[in-house]
């Protein structure tokens, strides 16, 4: 709005200088000299004329002729000089166009009658006094000039501002729709309206949401699928080790160590495998809801209990809700439990509600990440010998941020690690 407001009061503005201050001047100086030059031919005829009787028949021709009323005081006296008027340029034009056609002392009164100007002047025999109707000498107001210049261009205003506002609309539609989409609340195509511009921005946006939705789409089924299509030549192998020690000659307590590592390492590759079967379902088509936080967390808490974890308490009151994809919220929530289970046995879990974000805290009694290690560790999760997969913590931080939230690691209370995670209301 201010694209527009500025160029239009810059504009009156530069009209009223250049119109008064030189146009209206210009004219001022001409009507002034124009009323100078006939009162100084009248005098200089008075003065050709010595005689009482033609004098007065002089003076009404002349005020029939002129528009000015001339009349002669015989053996009057000027009482004072100059002019008693203050207000603007017109009384300094008339003055100056006086001054140098009369050459002679004289007085301007404009307040003795109303809407006319009496200039008396000084003659060597008397006083003649010349009332001049006020509008010989100004054009007109300047207020109504003034007034007319701020109106025009406060209609223009309002009128700009009704169209823009069509325009604004359609501009914070698309705003709202590419917000929801980056917290992951998809509300589908936008209906593009506003000007073309706006309305080639509404059709991109669309476009790109379809494309973004299509990878995501195709990127979920085919890690789904090589993920499950891995899960059939394990059991094979897990199958054919099982049936191994009864073949042959060899003695089976000769291959039994070996065997073992072998299941191990096939079961670690399926730990391995769900991890990525569940990022593909972390990624796939589930709705965002509205969730309550509170009743997830204790679902969490429960289930990590059952898996032989130990939950010191849970914190945060309930019915808070936010909009969330609750099966991939209450997965990432899963992953840190099960990671705080693994990594030190006790967790604490809390819920915080502030204005605009929520934020959930899990805590452990584990070793603990070194902090020039954090910013990397998000990358994949902690592995070892307690059968980390190493998607834990990306499936979290892709599940948050498709959120619209954060996480970040810190340091527990409990002599472990904490993860924070920030979600927008």
């Amino acid at each position: 709005m201010l694209i527009v407001l500025t160029p239009l009061l810059v504009t009156q503005a530069i009209v009223l200088i250049l119109f008064y201050g030189t146009y209206l001047n210009v004219v001022s100086r001409r009507l002034s000299d124009g009323i100078t030059g006939e009162v100084s031919l009248v005098i200089s005829m008075l003065e050709r004329t010595p005689e009482q009787d033609r004098r007065e028949a002089l003076l009404r021709d002349a005020s029939a002729r002129t528009q000015l009323e001339f009349v002669f005081h015989p053996n009057a006296t000027l009482g004072r000089e100059g002019t008693n008027h203050v207000l603007g340029p017109i009384d300094d034009d008339f003055e100056r166009a006086l001054h140098q056609g009369l050459g002679r002392p004289f007085f301007v009164d404009w307040s003795a009658v109303p809407e006319t100007v009496r200039v008396s002047i000084a003659l060597p025999d008397g006083v003649l006094d010349v009332l001049t109707p006020h509008k010989r000498l100004s054009i007109g107001p300047i207020w109504m000039f003034v007034a007319w210049a701020f109106s025009s261009s406060a209609l223009l205003f309002v009128i700009a501002a009704l169209f823009m506002r069509n325009q604004v609309r359609a501009i914070r539609r698309l705003a709202q729709a590419a917000e929801l989409f980056g917290l992951g609340r998809d509300e589908g195509a936008i209906r593009p309206q506003g000007a073309r511009e706006v309305r080639q921005a509404a059709i991109a946006f669309n476009r790109m949401q379809d494309r973004v939705n299509r990878f995501v789409a195709q990127r979920t089924a085919v890690l789904a699928g090589v993920s499950h299509d891995l899960r059939t030549p394990l059991t094979r192998l897990r199958l054919s080790m099982a049936m191994l020690p009864t073949k042959g000659r060899i003695q089976a307590e000769d291959l039994q160590p070996d065997i073992q590592d072998m299941v191990t390492d096939i079961e670690d590759m399926e730990r391995l495998i769900g991890s990525y079967l569940s990022f593909a379902r972390g990624e796939g088509s589930e709705r965002p809801v509205l969730t309550d936080l509170r009743s997830l967390i204790d679902e969490v808490a429960v289930a990590a209990r059952r898996a032989g974890g130990q939950v010191l308490g849970v914190e945060g009151r309930e019915g808070v809700e936010i909009p969330a994809r609750p099966d991939a919220l209450k997965r990432a929530l899963t992953n840190l439990a099960d990671n705080a289970r693994r990594h030190g046995g006790a967790m604490r879990i809390s819920l915080w509600e502030g204005e605009r974000r929520i934020e959930i805290t899990v805590e452990d009694n584990g070793p603990g990440i070194p902090p020039d290690q954090r910013e990397t560790i998000l990358q994949s999760t902690r592995s070892g010998s307690n059968g980390g997969s190493g998607l834990g913590l990306t499936i979290v931080r892709d599940i948050i941020h498709a959120h619209g939230g954060t996480i970040r690691l810190l340091e527990s209370p409990l002599g472990g690690l904490g993860v924070l995670l920030s979600l927008p209301k």
